[in-house]
Parts: structure tokens; C-alpha cells; sequence
């Protein structure tokens, strides 16, 4: 977590100072008469500066902490927030280090996590007041940041985080089982093998973890869907394919197959396409790592179809997408053997170990 903490204030950079020594990946900012207090690694700012320093921190950070008045940093903040899934973690501090306060973003973005770091390290009391931790209960974006699970809706979170909350009864359906060993018994939860009887159920809202695509008009308003990352996407392409070819043609089989692009954790794909702008492109796109395999590495997966003689002659690989797909995967299933559009090969694999519903 990339943090940067902010004094303005001699106490304040003092404070800093040993926050700096306390979280190592702490880059302390401080008022330039100050400078003399923090020691010799931070980096100082004209007082008049302050608003332009956090534009230029708050997208390349993780969180920011700062040592001020907390309405002060109400108003610094103000103009740059945008959404809980995007803003940077927001800490507020005394410089008489009494109290380290989750200001923003403290369960997705880790406020509440990075306040508790702060005043363990500074002798602080942290001020949480999210209301899943207040009543000690978990909640579901924790969850899903734990898992590292995408969230299909976000705003149906603060719903069944509410449900929690007043005590209703939530279904849900996980074949992992990491939401009943998360949980620990906390919560008013009924577990399901399938998502078909927990929306029969009586309960008040319904948890459905799966890389499976449910359409918007089929979900009610009670339903949370978590995204377990355990797709890989097997790709082979021809060179020059565009993003968009490429994108419309990988999500047009995905949308087929009904898998959703959310659950994507990877691309795989043969070395001989290292550089390809459009895969590339479409990597960044999904915000997931390309893996690349030699020809030698793919040659020995025995995949389910017919050798590739375009592949074999370009590349001396007898096929890439399923191979490549089996590879980063681990070993583990099939869910989309080999489709071919003019420019693009697919190929779809679910993580070995892992589970849909």
C-alpha cells in the first residue's frame, strides 16, 4: 500500500517523522519550514502548494494521511472524490497524536486498516465509524476485498450490508465455502447449494458468488453478485487484430456461454505475441496480466482439438489458445473450447480448484 502522509504543522512533521519509520511505505510531505523536523527522507511543499500536492497524490496513492484539522481536509478532498471502488484510503490525524480517524474509503479502499496502522505505530486511539465494524460484524465489501472478488454492483452492498445490520436473513450460495469460514457463524446467513432455491427462499436478501453472467433482468434488487477471479482467457491472434475486434468478439462468446468478463483474472497466450498492441490493449483494458507460454511449453498440453496448421506454421505450436488456457490455469477445466472468429482464437479455462455455481 503506497501511503503518503502529509503535515503542516511543526508537531505535525514531527508526527510524520515517525509514521515514516513506523510504515515503510510511508513518503512523508511536509510544510518546507518544517523540514528541519522530519528528518531527512520526505519531501516539503509551499503551504500554498497544498491543494495542487494532493491533486498530484491522490490518483497514485493508496492512501493519504493527513496530519490537520479534519475540516480542513474536508474541503482539500472534496473537488477529487469520485467513488468508493476508486478513492485513495483517507486518514485524518491530531498532531498531538491522540486520535487517527477513517475518514474515507475505510472498507474497499482500507481506511480503517491503515488508521489502526497508524495508531499502533504512534500511540493513537483509532476513530472507526463504519457501522459493520461498530457492531462487530463483517460486511460484504470486506469480503470481497479479502478474496479479492470483483463486486457486480456496488451500490447492492450497502443493501444487504443493512440487512446484516437489522438482523435479517441473508441466502446465499458459495461453493468455495469462503463466505461461511469468513463469517465464523456472525450474521443471520442460510447457505445454499444453488442460487435457483436461494431465491426461493424467504430470506431477505441473496448472496450469489459466481463467475457465472445473471441477467439484469433476471436479478432482483436484494441480490449481491460477487466475481471470483478464476477465468483465464486462452487468446491467439492474428497480427494487427484491433482492441475492438477483439473485444467484441471475446465478449460476444463469453455473453454465449454466459461467463462473465468480471471473473477474468488473466490472458494467456503464446510468447510469439509479446508486444501485440490490441492484446495488449485489451489486457489493460480488463486490468489483467498477460502470461505467455514458448512454443515448447505449449506443445506438451494435449488439448481437446485438432492441431492448429496456421499455428504450427507461424509458430511452430501445434495449437494456443486451449494450451495456453490449460497452462495458466493450472491444470484446471475447460468451460470454452477453441472458437475461432477471422483474426481471434478463444479459449476459456476456470482456475484448477476452483468452483462456479
Amino acid at each position: 500500500m503506497r501511503i503518503a502522509v502529509i503535515a503542516i504543522t511543526r508537531n505535525g512533521a514531527l508526527l510524520g517523522r515517525k509514521l515514516r519509520e513506523g510504515l515503510p511505505e510511508v513518503e512523508l510531505h511536509v510544510a518546507n519550514r518544517y523540514a528541519g523536523q522530519a528528518g531527512s527522507l520526505r519531501h516539503t511543499f509551499e503551504p500554498s502548494g497544498l491543494k495542487e500536492l494532493i491533486a498530484a497524490l491522490w490518483h497514485r496513492v493508496d492512501g493519504l494521511v493527513f496530519i490537520m484539522a479534519s475540516g480542513i481536509v474536508v474541503r482539500l478532498i472534496a473537488p477529487h472524490l469520485e467513488s468508493k471502488e476508486s478513492d485513495p484510503a483517507v486518514v485524518v490525524m491530531d498532531e498531538g497524536s491522540r486520535f487517527a480517524i477513517s475518514l474515507l474509503s475505510g472498507h474497499l479502499g482500507g481506511a480503517n486498516e491503515l488508521a489502526e496502522r497508524c495508531a499502533f505505530v504512534s500511540g493513537a486511539r483509532a476513530v472507526i465509524t463504519t457501522a459493520t465494524d461498530v457492531n462487530d460484524l463483517p460486511a460484504f465489501d470486506m469480503l470481497a476485498k479479502e478474496q479479492g472478488w470483483g463486486i457486480d454492483d456496488l451500490s447492492r452492498v450497502k443493501v444487504l450490508n443493512r440487512l446484516l445490520l437489522d438482523g435479517e436473513e441473508i441466502a446465499v450460495v458459495d461453493p468455495s465455502g469462503r463466505t461461511r469460514s469468513w463469517f465464523r457463524g456472525r450474521g443471520r446467513l442460510s447457505f445454499y447449494d444453488t442460487f435457483a432455491k436461494a431465491s426461493d427462499s424467504r430470506a431477505a436478501g441473496v448472496l450469489f458468488v459466481t463467475n457465472r453472467h445473471i441477467p439484469p433482468q433476471t436479478r432482483p434488487d436484494n441480490l449481491l453478485i460477487l466475481r471470483p477471479r478464476d477465468l483465464v482467457l486462452g487468446i491467439g491472434c492474428n497480427r494487427g487484430t484491433p482492441l475492438e475486434e477483439m473485444e467484441a468478439f471475446i465478449g460476444q462468446q463469453l455473453r454465449r456461454i454466459l461467463l462473465s468478463l468480471q471473473s477474468v483474472c488473466c490472458i494467456a497466450t503464446a510468447e510469439a505475441k509479446r508486444g501485440e498492441p490490441g492484446l495488449e490493449a485489451y489486457a489493460e483494458r480488463l486490468g489483467v496480466p498477460i502470461r505467455y507460454y514458448a512454443s515448447e511449453e505449449l506443445n506438451r498440453v494435449a488439448g481437446p482439438s485438432p492441431p492448429s496448421a496456421h499455428a504450427l506454421a507461424a509458430i511452430g505450436a501445434a495449437g494456443v489458445a486451449e494450451p495456453a488456457a490449460i497452462l495458466a490455469s493450472g491444470g484446471g477445466t475447460l468451460l470454452l473450447k477453441k472458437v475461432k472468429s477471422d483474426n481471434v482464437t478463444l479459449a476459456v479455462a476456470e482456475l484448477c480448484g476452483g468452483r462456479h455455481a
